[in-house]
């Protein structure tokens, strides 16, 4: 999950499929990061952590690091939160750039709308109740469409 700055959206949304993973029982890593370096090793910003916990999550202990161009080696999927962003990624990773890896994150929720999760760093606590919603939304798209394809199989198999 690839955002700015990595203290809004972007660990919410790391907090979010965490805990929808684990819930499933899958077995994935899921991490976050920002294109830029403003905030690195920071804490996400207090209104992201608020509306987190207020959905019984708590992502306080993130910190925000810089996406790298080697995390296309690393993962099988990322997700951009925002064409801004996506832009900042091609830059970043230059000729490493994969495009079968990488997606925008709502692209799950409205297949090739290209939507961006509007940043809530400048506006109030209804801003980030928002970005939490659509992130929830997609995040939930995410494991109907990865989910455990074994798990899957077998509870055909035993119905």
């Amino acid at each position: 999950m690839v955002c700015l700055g990595n203290i809004c959206r972007s660990p919410i949304a790391e907090g979010i499929l965490q805990d929808k993973v684990q819930k499933a029982g899958l077995h994935w890593q899921v991490e976050s990061a920002g294109t830029n370096r403003y905030h690195i090793g920071e804490a996400p910003h207090p209104l992201s952590q608020k509306i987190a916990r207020a959905h019984g999550l708590d992502i306080s202990q993130q910190r925000a690091q810089k996406f790298l161009a080697k995390d296309f080696d690393t993962y099988d999927k990322i997700y951009a939160l925002a064409e801004d962003v996506l832009s900042d990624m091609k830059s970043i990773a230059g000729k490493y750039f994969q495009s079968n890896k990488v997606d925008l994150l709502l692209n799950e929720l409205y297949p090739a709308s290209n939507r961006d999760v509007p940043d809530p760093f400048y506006g109030n606590e209804d801003g980030y109740r928002r970005a939490y919603e659509l992130i929830d939304q997609a995040c939930d798209a995410i494991i109907q469409k990865y989910g455990n394809p074994v798990k899957n199989i077998k509870n055909k198999v035993t119905q």
